[in-house]
């Protein structure tokens, strides 16, 4: 009777120890994605804090404030269409802030995990309704993901 209790007794803490290697893993797991989301949060930031800096600005001649130039703005716009899956082609930007950015986005390790250059997006929209908005969107894919991950910022630029 002895023996059956110790091997019901070595059962349960058998049990208990795998469960806490499950809770391991996924806390493992989440704290990684915790900071790619971080990583991909700063990344955006970082271009649209360039994009804040250089973009060009004439003073209104009758507000007399000064206002964006469309044309600045454009030179940032970074593979304008969006495909299925987190992919997106266009035309790259004309501004030589970008290529340096979207490499370190996608360097291998340093960069968001499984990005690619056709996984980032600078998209502008300066007309009369939008009102210079540009929204960024980088994604990536973590190892074991079945899809790519997105993170999307958006900012008006005066």
């Amino acid at each position: 009777m002895m023996m059956i209790e110790a091997l019901m007794a070595i059962l349960i803490f058998s049990l208990g120890i795998l469960g806490m290697v499950g809770v391991n893993a996924l806390a493992v797991s989440s704290q990684s994605d915790a900071q790619y989301r971080t990583d991909a949060n700063e990344y955006a930031n970082q271009i649209i804090s360039q994009i804040w800096i250089n973009a060009v600005r004439v003073t209104d001649p009758v507000t007399k404030a000064p206002t964006v130039t469309p044309a600045s703005l454009d030179a940032f716009n970074h593979q304008g269409t969006t495909n299925a899956n987190c992919t997106f082609s266009g035309a790259a930007a004309t501004n030589p802030l970008v290529a340096p950015w979207v490499a370190s986005v996608t360097a291998a390790g340093s960069g968001l995990p499984g990005a690619t250059a056709a996984m980032v997006q600078i998209l502008v929209e300066n007309t009369a309704t939008q009102g210079n908005d540009v929204t960024v969107t980088i994604c990536w894919k973590a190892p074991g993901d079945a899809v790519a991950r997105k993170h999307v910022m958006k900012s008006v630029i005066h």
